[in-house]
């Protein structure tokens, strides 16, 4: 049965509704963005742009970068947006937008975030790289879905143990990367370890200005976890909400992150332009195959 028009949201000149992408403009090797201006800084390095289009916050530039056909878009902050940009890159690759019904053959993308991230531990400084093993989701947006397994249940309990997480919250959810771009991206300057994704930037994230917090010493809670060698390394907005949807929905994702801030040290970068634009070039040429 064809997914019906009020599900499937097409502009008149049949692109997909928030994006303004129609699949021929999308490339199977995706990088994902938070800022829109982060795209041409990307982009500026390609060899060729073959299309251009923003919509809302949603800039998606497509082109080629040493011969790999790549399209870099900026989601906008929290998983609410991932949830928009996922779903709709997936429509793009695996429905018939003219018969609104899914392809028989499923396309499997690649999509590599490339964000900004303060560290939580003393030992991962600024101005180094940071790849999210695990995405930890504390901010329940994948409990929608049916969720088929893609957690970590015993690494969830002992966090819950471990925080003393409060029963009215939604509960944490631990979701693998793929390992195979893990392997692809690895570096002597990458560090590895376990991304908390919030559901806003201050509250959620445990930062004070008039209101008062439900748990005053969760950040404390979460930086001191461990489980089988796992830390918690940086607390952000994106990487769960990726991982989880790209689990369910059969693509392969990576979280890479330019550590700007610590904030076990209260350090924060001199220069977080640099090593932003770093870890960019780092990323295209992994990409690349180099």
């Amino acid at each position: 049965m064809p997914i019906k028009e009020s599900e499937l949201i097409l502009n008149p000149d049949g692109s997909v509704y928030h994006l303004n992408l129609k699949p021929e403009h999308l490339a199977d090797k995706i990088i994902f963005v938070g800022d829109q201006d982060r795209v041409e800084r990307i982009t500026k390095h390609f060899d060729s742009i073959e299309f251009t289009i923003q919509k809302r916050e949603f800039k998606t530039q497509t082109g080629y970068y040493k011969g790999n056909h790549i399209t870099v878009i900026s989601t906008g902050i929290g998983p609410d947006n991932i949830d928009i940009v996922m779903n709709e890159l997936d429509a793009l690759a695996n429905i018939d937008l003219k018969t609104r019904l899914p392809k028989a053959q499923h396309k499997s993308l690649q999509i590599v975030r490339v964000g900004t991230s303060g560290s939580l531990q003393k030992d991962i400084p600024i101005d180094s790289f940071l790849c999210s093993s695990h995405g930890l989701d504390l901010n329940g947006m994948l409990y929608a879905y049916k969720l088929d397994g893609i957690g970590n249940p015993k690494m969830e309990d002992a966090f819950i143990a471990h925080t003393n997480w409060h029963s009215h919250k939604s509960r944490p959810l631990v979701i693998e990367n793929s390992k195979r771009l893990e392997e692809q991206f690895k570096g002597s300057n990458m560090h590895l370890g376990m991304t908390a994704t919030a559901g806003g930037f201050y509250g959620p994230q445990g930062r004070v200005l008039r209101l008062q917090l439900q748990d005053d010493q969760l950040n404390s809670k979460i930086d001191s976890f461990e489980f089988q060698g796992i830390r918690v390394t940086n607390l952000e907005m994106e990487t769960s909400a990726i991982y989880g949807l790209s689990k369910l929905l059969g693509h392969e994702a990576l979280s890479l992150n330019a550590i700007i801030a610590n904030r076990a040290t209260g350090e924060f970068s001199a220069n977080p332009k640099q090593i932003v634009n770093e870890l960019i070039i780092y990323a295209l040429d992994k990409i690349a195959g180099r």
